[in-house]
């Protein structure tokens, strides 16, 4: 018997089979849950609805996390169809590509404030539908990190400042939905060829980087953080919470 055996996770932010989401969506299903996933825009829903079949997975539901109706929506039908859930997996975060390219300083209004929308407002608008789904449940939820939300890297700014609110929220979130039963945490997972990853600047150098400098001398794979979330969201986590586990070779432990 599997480890989600019986239990129900809706999965937020799978944009194609490289994806760190997708990864997490496999190993949970392994370990015997049913599954649901949202998408945002028709392109995604091309990319998601295969890949959400080849693991049986009938709910595919619209969701753009900017639009509090599409929010409502998707949480409706998922309390019609299964009547409450056990994991909500975040891993949604957009910035405009301009915003990652030359000085932070020249961040735009309106880039700020998008990319702190999708990227970490997101976490509390989605936990808030899902919090009445799980009553009584031993609800789970968690959130994608980078090690740019500590440090600073070139080419991620807006990016950075975005995922450590994320990182905050996750504490505040933990705090907050503890009294329901409900853990929050976060994997801060090492730089993966994901396609977000990939609109990154230098990315390329960067890899090479963490490669040579990690304790464990590789990248990470999707798959390995994939493992680390059924960690965090089963039973074998049932006492963290509010944390921020690092998944990315050892790099955050080194100095110089």
């Amino acid at each position: 018997m599997g480890l989600f055996e019986n239990k129900k996770a809706v999965i937020c932010g799978v944009a194609n089979e490289r994806s760190i989401a997708w990864a997490i969506a496999q190993h949970l299903h392994r370990e015997g849950a049913e599954l649901a996933f949202t998408y945002a825009g028709d392109a995604f829903r091309e990319r998601v609805e295969p890949l959400a079949a080849s693991l049986g997975s009938k709910l595919v539901l619209s969701c753009d996390v900017t639009k509090d109706d599409e929010i409502d929506a998707a949480f409706e039908r998922l309390r019609d169809e299964w009547g409450g859930m056990d994991v909500l997996v975040h891993s949604l975060a957009f910035a405009n590509k301009e915003e990652l390219k030359g000085r932070f300083v020249d961040t735009s209004r309106e880039g700020f404030m998008l990319a702190m929308n999708v990227s970490a407002y997101s976490l509390v608008a989605l936990s808030r539908r899902a919090l009445p789904l799980m009553a009584g449940r031993s609800g789970n939820v968690l959130t994608l990190s980078y090690y740019g939300a500590e440090k600073v890297f070139p080419n991620y700014n807006v990016m950075g400042v975005a995922k450590a609110a994320l990182e905050s929220t996750v504490q505040y979130l933990a705090a907050d939905l503890g009294k329901d039963g409900v853990r929050v945490n976060a994997i801060s997972a090492g730089p993966i060829r994901t396609l977000a990853a990939m609109g990154i600047g230098d990315f390329r150098e960067i890899l090479n980087h963490v490669q040579s400098r990690s304790p464990l001398n590789k990248n990470v794979t999707a798959d390995e953080v994939g493992k680390t979330a059924v960690y965090l969201c089963s039973d074998l986590a049932s006492g963290v919470t509010g944390e921020v586990i690092h998944v990315d070779a050892g790099y955050h432990v080194i100095g110089m």
